[in-house]
C-alpha cells in the first residue's frame, strides 16, 4: 500500500490585536518630533493602540512623535473629536511606488482636545437666544 499523501495544514494565524482597526478611513494627521520639526500624513489604519501612517516626514525606529488628528464621528460614535497622541515608531515600511514610507506607531498616551464651535453653529445660536 502506498504511503498516504498528508499535507500540512496552513499555519493558524492568531490575531494579537486587542482592539478594532479602522482601515476604511484615511484620516489626516499632523506629526511633530521632539525637536519641534513638523510633518503631515494620513492613516492607512487606526486603532486606539496604534496606527499605520503614510508620510514623507523623516522618522527613525524608536522615535517618539506627537500625532494630532480628528477622529470622525463614525469611529467615536458621537461627534468628531480632536486627539493628540504620543506615539513611538515601531516599524518603517518603504513603498517604492507611493514614494512615501508607511510608519507603524504604538500610541502610548492620548488626550482629547476641545473643539471650537463651527461659525455656522455660533450663528444659529445667536439667531435663537434662549429665553429665561
Amino acid at each position: 500500500m502506498p504511503p498516504l499523501n498528508v499535507t500540512q495544514p496552513d499555519p493558524i494565524r492568531v490575531e494579537r490585536r486587542a482592539s478594532h482597526r479602522f482601515t476604511q478611513y484615511q484620516i489626516a494627521v499632523q506629526l511633530r518630533a521632539l525637536d519641534g520639526t513638523m510633518g503631515a500624513g494620513f492613516t492607512l489604519d487606526l486603532s486606539c493602540r496604534g496606527a499605520l501612517v503614510r508620510t514623507d516626514f523623516p522618522v527613525s525606529l524608536g522615535q517618539m512623535l506627537e500625532m494630532s488628528l480628528v477622529m470622525p464621528s463614525e469611529i467615536t460614535l458621537a461627534e468628531d473629536m480632536s486627539v493628540r497622541c504620543r506615539a513611538r515608531v515601531l516599524r518603517l515600511e518603504h513603498d517604492q511606488d507611493a514614494g512615501k514610507a508607511a510608519v507603524a506607531v504604538k500610541i502610548e498616551h492620548y488626550e482629547f482636545l476641545p473643539r471650537q464651535m463651527a461659525p455656522e453653529v455660533r450663528a444659529v445660536q445667536e439667531n435663537h437666544p434662549v429665553r429665561p
